[in-house]
């Protein structure tokens, strides 16, 4: 015997991916905006659709489409973490809500009809919180079983914003439906070379046969169909308030008093994780101001925060965009501290001795950066490219790298092995002299108009050192089809009488001593 169906009301908010940018200000609401994840749209504004750009194509054809658009990479946490707010404001008029996926949560209809008076009636009153938080568009659909009235959201219109799909009718509503609408690819490219491009023709199939054709996926694909969803709604089970805030009456208009304002609520902060056998390594500040501006950011720890370790981030954050002499530009009004990432504090226990010299290195590192700010203290990481300089990014301790650049990937061009021990900051010119005491140049083809035979510091000429070995060029030409940024330069890597290696660069006329192998 089948599992009963129950009634089932989905919330479903269009382009909420868009929707959770522009609530963090990172567009404005009628600029005409795509996501872009891996090289493709995948969700993209009302104005931007207006303009031809959809979901699926690629950043430079929606370019060529809008040369207005606004183009922003898709943050799944953010799309997430937007989300559980919604969530938490329909909590607090009809619980038991399931969070399906961003922008679509699921309630069981039978309470909040019996409460509000019916099911249409439930259904307005959960479009009402969402238009309280501002969150304009959103849809609902009532029907048995989650799937068919998440359909049924989908089909409501902008003036029929609630779509009930009466009890025991999501076949005949199902029926016309595409194929496609079932989450499984490779089973929808199959049932469309049988021929069959509907949910009733689906359906319709025997389901015994789809069943031993398709297997236990496959049936319940079929059962979905034909409206015979029993999957029940789940509520989630709300997580532990774990976050920090303290607000400012009046506004606080400079960083160190702002700083001392949330010394008190750092230490609740790591008192509350640590009551619950937990240590934060990666947390997010949130602070609002008088002004209405907003600012957010995440914060990563190489090991876990401590009070006053959160206390330095919320004052590296305030100094991102002030001075701490001449004030804030607006008063502060609240500060937010919210675990992004949490540990079970037994992973971070310190040894019966100790960790030794790592655990001295961390707390002298955090230390000097706690005196000298949050890009007082980098480490170097190796990035992806063709020159030392693309390849050496230097990252504050404690933060994730973002690489721009792939290492693991092929780059023509690149030096090859082995790596220059000291690469200078700035290249050092230098004259590179032939034995005739005539400059080396390189023409366009990579032909030297002589062997080098010594080089120089090019600003007193002296200390000529003898060349006794070189190797090269190896030329490098990047973005030759852009004039404005081309950019061509050959390299040489020469020993001098010494034993001493070094890597020359020629650049647009010019040498330079680029670094030296130890």
């Amino acid at each position: 015997m089948s599992a009963p169906v129950l009634r089932s009301m989905v919330l479903w908010v269009p382009d909420w991916p868009v929707i959770a940018a522009v609530r963090v200000g990172k567009a404005a609401a009628d600029a005409p905006l795509a996501l872009i994840d891996r090289g493709i749209v995948f969700a993209c504004s009302a104005a931007a659709r207006a303009e031809g750009v959809k979901r699926g194509l690629r950043v430079r054809e929606a370019q060529a489409r809008c040369p207005a658009l606004v183009v922003l990479p898709y943050e799944q946490q953010l799309d997430h973490r937007s989300f559980d707010a919604v969530i938490e404001a329909i909590e607090a008029v009809m619980p038991g809500v399931q969070h399906l996926r961003p922008g679509v949560c699921a309630v069981r209809v039978r309470g909040p009809a019996r409460y509000f008076g019916g099911e249409k009636a439930a259904g307005l009153a959960l479009l009402a919180v969402l238009d309280e938080l501002g969150v304009a568009g959103s849809r609902v659909g009532i029907a048995d079983g989650p799937f068919t009235a998440e359909q049924a959201a989908r089909s409501a219109t902008a003036a029929r914003r609630v779509r009930v799909v009466p009890e025991g009718a999501s076949a005949e509503f199902l029926g016309p439906l595409p194929i496609s609408l079932i989450e499984s690819p490779a089973l929808v490219t199959l049932l469309r070379r049988l021929g069959i491009t509907t949910l009733a023709e689906f359906a319709a199939l025997p389901a015994d046969d789809v069943l031993g054709r398709f297997g236990e996926g496959g049936a319940q694909l079929h059962a979905l169909s034909g409206g015979l969803d029993s999957r029940p709604i789940i509520p989630r089970v709300p997580p532990d308030e774990l976050d920090a805030r303290v607000g400012f009456e009046p506004p606080l208009d400079r960083v160190d008093q702002v700083t001392f304002g949330v010394r008190s609520i750092a230490d609740e902060f790591i008192q509350a994780l640590v009551g619950h056998r937990l240590v934060c390594t990666a947390l997010r500040v949130e602070i609002d101001t008088e002004l209405g501006d907003y600012s957010e950011r995440s914060w990563l720890h190489p090991r876990s925060f401590t009070a006053s370790d959160v206390v330095d981030r919320v004052r590296w954050q305030l100094q991102g965009s002030a001075e701490v002499d001449a004030g804030l530009r607006s008063g502060v009004t609240a500060v937010r501290i919210v675990p992004e990432a949490v540990d079970a504090i037994g992973n971070h226990e310190a040894g019966l001795f100790g960790r030794g010299p790592d655990e001295r290195v961390h707390h002298a590192l955090s230390r000097v950066q706690s005196m000298l700010g949050h890009a007082g203290v980098v480490t170097a990481v190796v990035s992806g490219g063709r020159t030392l300089a693309d390849r050496q990014v230097t990252v504050p301790w404690g933060d994730r790298p973002l690489l721009t650049r792939n290492p693991q990937q092929p780059w023509p061009g690149q030096l090859p092995r082995p790596a220059p021990g000291t690469v200078f900051p700035t290249p050092h010119p230098v004259h590179v002299l032939a034995s005739d005491g005539s400059a080396v140049e390189v023409d366009s083809r990579g032909t030297l108009s002589a062997a080098p035979a010594r080089f120089s510091p090019a600003a007193s000429g002296r200390g000529l050192r003898e060349i006794t070995a070189w190797a090269g060029p190896w030329p490098v030409a990047e973005r030759w089809w852009d004039a404005d940024t081309a950019r061509r330069s050959d390299r040489f890597q020469v020993v001098d009488a010494s034993g001493v290696a070094w890597l020359l660069v020629l650049e647009a006329g010019h040498w330079s001593a680029e670094a030296r192998y130890d």
